[in-house]
């Protein structure tokens, strides 16, 4: 009697093209050659080995927003479709808020008494004392629940968008220069002033969302309404500091501006076609180069208030 299987030739499985020492019966749908699991990856028909999906992502150009930025996809970052970085910023506000309504035993009146408060807000001449925290510092403070509250809602409207046009880096980068920029320019009122709030970083976004729109070719008429409305408001209304949502409004449409504009640079300077890394770059030096100005414009109305009032600095206190 013949045992089962007798007669046939058993044929060992061949090793995986990139571990061969691992013999698999499996084999990429696109190119045929054996791969273990580890080397595949799925795909609309079958699976494809890590070599050709390599391949097929070289062969296509990846998808960028408005600003040149590479689109985030959960598979690649965490919490791809979350505005980590505007949620952050309102907790911050929030928090900040929190703390002075709590020093101060007071909701609406939440910047008397407290010393988180005192230390943080805008005063030039505080800051020409060597105060300079006080530049950052004080667009996270405000004027009580009403002041937060519209503040945060428009950083909440404007900023998503901005956050998911620019990318995390960017857009954190152009709301920081937007709040130094309202700050600069609120260095340039009265040397005994105090300002506090969002305002100028948000004025900043608003600068932005319009740049993004009109490079779009999208109808921009509404986000051009709010800007003009706010301005109006700003100069019109007492106590509000027009300095600052100005100085907010000019810096964060240069910065955007500069993103959104890269290529165009780039290809003026004889790059006819810039990559990505490129532009990235370009971007990031036009950023860079706002913060020089902002910080250039701040030094100098320092000297000038030491200049001017000298010992008289050393008197304020808040």
């Amino acid at each position: 009697m013949n045992a089962p299987g007798w007669g046939h030739q058993q044929h060992p499985q061949p090793g995986c093209v990139r571990h061969p020492d691992r013999p698999t019966g499996l084999s990429c749908a696109r190119c045929g050659r054996p791969a273990c699991p580890d080397c595949l990856r799925p795909a609309p028909v079958g699976f494809h080995c890590v070599d050709c999906v390599a391949q097929d992502q070289r062969g296509h150009a990846q998808a960028v927003t408005a600003a040149g930025v590479p689109q985030r996809t959960a598979a690649k970052t965490p919490f791809a479709g979350i505005p980590i970085v505007t949620y952050t910023l309102i907790v911050l506000n929030v928090l900040a808020y929190v703390v002075t309504a709590a020093q101060s035993s007071s909701i609406l009146d939440n910047h008397r008494g407290s010393d988180f408060f005192n230390r943080l807000v805008l005063v030039p001449g505080m800051v020409a004392n060597g105060d300079v925290i006080r530049l950052i510092g004080s667009g996270f403070l405000h004027y009580g629940l009403i002041h937060l509250a519209v503040n945060m809602y428009a950083l909440y409207v404007v900023g998503i968008a901005c956050e998911n046009a620019l990318g995390r880096i960017r857009y954190s980068a152009v709301y920081l220069l937007a709040l130094l920029g309202g700050s600069a320019a609120v260095m340039f009122g009265a040397v005994n002033s105090q300002t506090a709030g969002a305002s100028g970083a948000v004025f900043g976004l608003f600068g932005a969302i319009l740049i993004i729109l009109l490079r779009l070719k999208r109808n921009a008429n509404m986000i051009i309404g709010v800007i003009v409305l706010n301005v109006i408001i700003s100069v019109t209304v007492p106590g509000i500091s027009w300095l600052g949502h100005a100085g907010g409004l000019v810096a964060g449409s240069v910065a955007v501006a500069g993103i959104i504009y890269a290529p165009q640079l780039m290809q003026l300077i004889g790059r006819k076609r810039p990559t990505v890394a490129h532009i990235a770059q370009l971007g990031f030096g036009i950023l860079a180069a706002v913060l020089v100005v902002e910080v250039a414009l701040i030094a100098l109305r320092v000297v000038g208030l030491r200049e001017q009032y000298g010992p008289v600095l050393a008197t304020l206190h808040f």
